[in-house]
């Protein structure tokens, strides 16, 4: 049956608002001919430090340079395992292996798709060493028991944010609760930069060795060394990487962050009409969170059960193409992907909640950069594909 859209333009899932300050403050970098790491990356720094309340931030080219330097300054070592989650992007998985270490996943938990404790606790053996939970969609993992089990078991805690900025777990901030954490700024989520990263912390030397480690090991970095206190000679401490951020992309960022709480809580209306107008459709709409968690909003996520709606996951998403809105898959499982299955042995059916949302998770587009009409349009689209 072909399709016809009432909209005129294509609605791109996740594009973010980018408003006149922030593109001022690009100009201002390229009049000033400073585009490299320098003076606003120091103070989207620290920004976002203080918005987390973490007394360190280090910004970086992305988030999977921040989980790779992550595993590195907490000294992971080849044969250590990382238990995290197969309900996750790839860059999780390949930080852990890039530092050396071995990945060991543990299914999620169904509604949530976070970190199922209990599977966790199955897979904590003599090699374990840490923890990498992901707060996936924006929704807090449940740090109380990981947090247990890392302290009982010994190990590190990295958590992954790149979903997190705004959660909150029973009164902290989604970062600062294990020994390290990961944001990302990528260009569809809550505060972006095109491309960066940063990494949370509350140790003074883990701060200091992941900036060192992010430029190729130096002791300063070049605004530093060509301050206005004249030039400083530096050491190379150890062989590094080149993961810095530069001001053209922190120039987005520290005007994003001023607005962060305005788009969490136009995304917050955004989410709760969802709830009211999708709740009598044959999907799975996202479960609700704790009174004493504070979920980011990231992704809205749908679960389409072939047997109740009569389509697959991915037909409801070429509906919804073919009637001019992106939507996203948030994700495949990890198993499903034929390089690990190969390098691992892992199998899809080892981990049967994960593998079941990622072949029904369907993400709808929520960015503050929607209008109202956006809005009605993907609700309308979705009563068309799902009635019957």
């Amino acid at each position: 049956m072909q399709v016809t859209s009432t909209r005129s333009s294509y609605l791109v899932f996740g594009q973010p608002p980018i408003e006149g300050p922030e593109i001022e403050e690009v100009l201002d970098c390229l009049r000033k001919a400073w585009l490299g790491t320098g003076p606003k990356v120091a103070e989207f720094e620290r920004r976002i430090a203080a918005y987390k309340a973490v007394p360190h931030a280090v910004a970086l080219n992305s988030c999977t340079a921040g989980l790779h330097l992550a595993c590195l300054v907490l000294g992971l070592q080849p044969g250590d395992e990382v238990i995290t989650t197969p309900m996750t992007f790839c860059a999780t998985i390949n930080a852990i292996i890039h530092a050396g270490a071995t990945p060991v996943l543990a299914d999620v938990d169904p509604r949530t798709g976070n970190l199922d404790p209990d599977q966790v606790r199955r897979r904590i053996t003599r090699r374990t060493r840490a923890l990498l939970p992901v707060h996936f969609a924006g929704r807090a993992a449940p740090m109380h028991e990981l947090m247990s089990l890392a302290t009982n078991h010994g190990l590190r805690v990295i958590e992954d944010c790149a979903h997190a900025i705004e959660t909150e777990y029973r009164g902290k901030k989604a970062g600062t609760i294990g020994d390290l954490g990961v944001l990302s700024f990528y260009s569809t989520k809550n505060i972006v930069t095109g491309e960066g990263g940063m990494v949370l912390a509350r140790d003074a030397q883990l701060a200091r060795r992941t900036r060192t480690l992010g430029l190729h090991g130096m002791s300063h970095d070049a605004w530093k060394r060509f301050s206005d206190d004249g030039y400083k000679s530096y050491d190379l401490e150890e062989i590094g990487f080149k993961y810095n951020m530069m001001d053209l992309q922190a120039a987005i960022g520290l005007h994003q962050i001023q607005r962060v709480e305005t788009y969490w809580q136009r995304r917050l209306a955004i989410w709760q009409r969802y709830l009211q107008e999708l709740a009598d459709l044959p999907i799975l709409l996202p479960a609700a969170w704790p009174a004493d968690e504070r979920h980011a909003l990231h992704l809205f996520t749908i679960q389409v059960d072939p047997q109740r709606c009569g389509l697959t996951r991915d037909e409801v998403l070429m509906q919804l193409h073919r009637r001019k809105i992106g939507s996203g898959v948030h994700y495949r499982s990890i198993p499903s992907f034929s390089v690990y299955r190969d390098r691992f042995g892992w199998r899809p059916e080892h981990y049967p909640a994960a593998s079941r949302l990622g072949e029904t998770t369907l993400s709808i587009p929520l960015s503050p950069r929607l209008t109202d009409d956006d809005v009605g349009d993907v609700i309308a689209a979705l009563r068309q594909i799902l009635r019957r």
